[in-house]
């Protein structure tokens, strides 16, 4: 297999991009990493390297920005122009992603997510790269009218970091109407979980967890007492929030035929594709999977809902089947039997011990 093109990925070394990072390599990729390591580690990537061997891994480089912010435009200018000049796209990872912080600290996200966006983007057009995946989300549709959620739905989001996501999509929108060299894809992702099937790579947030499942194995090793589950008084079968999770290697692999056809496609435009298995499934079940899978009774507390969550979301997938040729392979069992697998291996994520 020849080598490809090389593609920039910012945030490269977090959980989502260090599992697409692997399978672009493998797809004969070359990858350059751009990270803050914020709320990532160098060791993801360190593993990403093991588990493509050595051929593949020099393939694979990293830069770090020393200052931690990537906002500062004139730092990028330079990255760009020493290390980068030679991308032919980006996946555009980077950005903060807690819903509940968003609430109480919408400034951050403003700044970091839409100001750091903007800056790269200024960056991609002075060196004319203009190829672009988003990462988006499903928090664009806020509470939908109905669902499962279409790429035509009117876009409304709930919450700060919600927002941010949603107008750097209009941004996105702007820029390839004005300049039609841009060529955008913007992927909006449903709910990430699992890790990658050897157990060596998985989400390890810096922290208490934002999300349901590090924090379910954080209780399952015993970092944390128990499971603070956030709203039992929905409108549901079992009152808990309904959402649409998705594997992370599936999530992974929809990156690679998203740019797969975003370099192969001259008239793309600026697209959306929703990312997830087009089913909804409850936290309370997403709970019992993940006992089943680990063979543990956690120990749950019912709290109080949180401010901008939705009742239920989840996505059609119809689009992303018949123009990328996606479609996710992995149920709720995969996904927790390689979560606990990640989790029971590295009981203190990447760390051998705090």
């Amino acid at each position: 297999m020849g080598t490809k093109e090389r593609i920039l990925v910012t945030g490269g070394a977090g959980f989502i991009g260090s599992h697409t990072v692997v399978q672009l390599l493998k797809e004969g990729f070359k990858v350059s990493v751009l990270d803050n390591l914020d709320n990532a580690v160098e060791e993801a990537l360190d593993r990403v390297r093991q588990l493509v061997g050595p051929q593949l891994s020099n393939n694979l480089d990293f830069h770090l920005i020393i200052c931690l912010d990537w906002r500062e435009i004139l730092g990028m200018r330079t990255i760009w122009r020493n290390c980068f000049l030679r991308a032919n796209a980006v996946i555009h990872f980077a950005g903060l992603k807690a819903v509940g912080e968003s609430v109480a600290n919408p400034m951050r996200y403003f700044d970091n997510n839409l100001v750091g966006s903007i800056n790269l983007y200024k960056v991609m057009a002075k060196y004319n790269c203009k190829k672009l995946v988003f990462s988006s989300s499903a928090t664009v549709y806020g509470q939908p009218d109905k669902i499962p959620c279409v790429e035509d739905f009117e876009l409304k989001a709930m919450n700060p970091y919600g927002r941010t996501k949603l107008f750097l999509e209009e941004i996105a929108r702007d820029l390839q109407k004005a300049d039609q060299k841009w060529r955008i894809i913007l992927l909006r992702y449903f709910n990430p979980v699992g890790a990658h099937e050897s157990g060596m790579l998985g989400e390890d947030p810096k922290g208490i967890p934002n999300n349901l499942m590090p924090y379910i194995t954080q209780v399952a090793v015993g970092r944390l007492p128990e499971l603070n589950v956030y709203g039992h008084d929905y409108p549901t079968p079992d009152g808990s929030a309904i959402r649409d999770y998705i594997h992370v290697m599936d999530l992974a692999d929809g990156h690679v035929v998203a740019l797969e056809k975003l370099l192969q496609s001259n008239g793309i435009g600026c697209v959306a594709y929703n990312l997830g298995t087009g089913r909804g499934t409850s936290v309370l079940e997403m709970v019992a999977a993940f006992e089943r899978a680990s063979g543990k009774k956690l120990p749950i507390k019912l709290c109080p809902r949180r401010p901008g969550d939705a009742t239920a979301v989840y996505a059609s997938t119809d689009k992303a089947e018949k123009e990328l040729g996606w479609k996710a392979k992995y149920g709720i069992d995969e996904m927790c039997r390689d979560q606990w697998k990640w989790a029971s291996q590295n009981p203190w994520g990447y760390k051998s011990k705090p």
